[in-house]
């Protein structure tokens, strides 16, 4: 039993050396070689000067391993997508401050419903278009 927490112990340091990005190169081949000539001398002389900031690393490690699988979550989920309720309250707006006409209201609306598209009659401009072509 103790040599399996020893042996998880000295990974878990191993694994924070490496994974810490404020500790130079020969920081790191000296805690690295001093763990492997005196293991346990070093591991504890390790947990003692680094233990705080260890356990800081893998905190922030985890916060950052929920966070990306939050938002995975979200965007699978498609949470982050607009409701067909408040797409039909957008055109509505649209609508209604006369950015769109009452056709591409109906086209936008059942669209955002899942229906066909319906066939709008000519507008006043397609009207003048085609009276003016015409000698």
């Amino acid at each position: 039993m103790i040599l399996i927490t020893w042996i998880w112990l000295l990974i878990s340091i191993f694994g924070d050396i490496f994974r810490d990005h404020e500790l130079a190169g020969w920081g790191k081949a000296l805690w690295i070689l001093f763990l492997v000539v005196v293991p346990w001398l070093g591991a504890l002389v390790y947990l003692i000067a680094r233990g705080r900031s260890m356990n800081e690393r893998a905190r922030a490690q985890a916060l950052r391993n929920e966070q990306a699988f939050g938002q995975y979550v979200r965007e699978t989920a498609g949470t982050g997508t607009t409701s067909t309720a408040d797409e039909l309250t957008k055109l509505a707006d649209l609508r209604d401050r006369g950015t769109i006409s009452a056709e591409e209201f109906e086209q936008a609306k059942a669209k955002a419903l899942g229906r066909g598209p319906v066939q709008a009659a000519p507008t006043r401009l397609d009207d003048q278009r085609a009276a003016t072509s015409t000698p």
